[in-house]
């Protein structure tokens, strides 16, 4: 009984005191009033820089590397796609869609190998960002570019979003703007777990805390950030953040943290084309960086072990557990937690137009992404460290 009334408590919490975690309306920000012709562009469009890491994305680059050519963007905008490595052709297809589909110029460039303490991505980036630096920009002489837009490899642009992002951060003073891409749902376990994803994500940063300065809850979505060059030399990016494996979160945080202003919330316009089609494929996803977050402490593992299941599992238990007993106090405890977790998890379900049927079945998403939390841990602890796409990373104290 005790148990349950300590998760329908902590469920009233996260309702009302996390941030309206819950919520799905937090989008790109505007100005003005809410008119078709939306809020005011700026005198002179900045000039941006696209900069694309990829490594083996042949599967995906025909999807969204076109949508990047085709932004119609008034000001120099020009796209940097680094070849992180690839084995597939990678660099190759890029050179054959521009040719094929034209639109904004686009530059294919290889870094090698990362450098010692460099994650793949991040070495990427640091050299997308300097070849960038040697574009004119449109009101300063030192040279450079004015903003920089990272976006990943598998994320499908809308034309107008580049547009908008700088419009958003031009006319809301923002020195980061990050919208997180609305993921692939397409088969059961698509379904089951993609849309919890999001959801946790927002439990764990919510977005309004995250978009007020003066909180210190920072984070970003790495597929789709829009980044002020000034901003991110003020924060020394990439290189202060160049060991970190859950890269937009610390990129957030720098910024943040070195005065800058910054923005998250979730994108109408922009999509993820990757595919998770099976279990193991999106297991993988989250268990390469799950302890990572955790910072490879076991306590904090054990913390959330056992929060996830107060919060999650403990309801359907109790329910099941009062109403083969005959004691109604557990029941009802139980069903109204269960209840709450249900009618939370429902904004996020219309926003990815999923069945609502699902809603009942977050307990059972929460189970699986226990289990692939542990494994994370259970991984590091075996030496695979954070693993990704032929690539382990050491924990932070650990590298060179």
């Amino acid at each position: 009984m005790w148990i349950a009334a300590g998760s329908l408590a902590a469920w009233l919490w996260l309702l009302l005191g996390q941030g309206f975690f819950w919520r799905t309306d937090v989008r790109l920000p505007r100005t003005g009033p809410p008119e078709p012709s939306g809020p005011p562009e700026p005198a002179v469009w900045p000039s941006v820089a696209v900069v694309v890491p990829a490594r083996d994305e042949s599967a995906v680059l025909p999807a969204s590397l076109p949508s990047l050519l085709a932004q119609d963007y008034p000001g120099p905008a020009e796209i940097f796609l680094v070849d992180d490595g690839s084995s597939d052709g990678t660099g190759k297809l890029a050179r054959e869609l521009a040719d094929e589909y034209g639109g904004l110029p686009l530059t294919v460039a290889s870094p090698g190998e990362p450098g010692p303490g460099w994650t793949g991505k991040l070495w990427a980036v640091r050299h997308g960002m300097a070849l960038a630096s040697h574009r004119p920009a449109t009101d300063a002489e030192d040279g450079g570019v004015d903003y920089l837009l990272l976006t990943d490899a598998d994320i499908a642009h809308e034309p107008d979003s580049l547009r908008e992002l700088v419009r958003a951060a031009e006319a809301n003073g923002l020195d980061l703007v990050s919208q997180m891409a609305r993921l692939r749902v397409a088969t059961y376990w698509e379904r089951l777990i993609v849309p919890a994803f999001v959801y946790f994500f927002a439990q764990l940063y919510p977005f309004r805390w995250v978009n007020r300065p003066g909180a210190r809850t920072a984070a970003a979505a790495g597929g789709c950030v829009l980044l002020r060059r000034e901003a991110a030399e003020r924060a020394g990016v990439p290189e202060t953040i160049r060991r970190s494996v859950i890269d937009d979160v610390a990129l957030a945080r720098t910024v943040k943290r070195s005065g800058g202003r910054i923005w998250l919330g979730l994108a109408d316009r922009v999509d993820s084309v990757r595919p998770y089609p099976r279990l193991g494929e999106l297991w993988r996803m989250v268990a390469r960086s799950a302890y990572t977050q955790l910072r490879h402490n076991p306590l904090l593992l054990l913390l959330t072990v056992a929060g996830l299941a107060v919060v999650y599992l403990v309801p359907p238990v109790a329910v099941a557990a009062g109403a083969l007993t005959g004691r109604p106090a557990p029941l009802a405890a139980g069903v109204a937690a269960w209840a709450l977790m249900a009618g939370s998890y429902i904004p996020m379900l219309r926003y990815y137009r999923q069945t609502l049927w699902l809603a009942p079945l977050l307990p059972l998403t929460a189970f699986l992404y226990l289990l692939m939390t542990v494994d994370s841990a259970v991984r590091h602890h075996l030496g695979a460290g954070a693993a990704w796409k032929g690539r382990t990373y050491a924990r932070p104290s650990a590298a060179p």
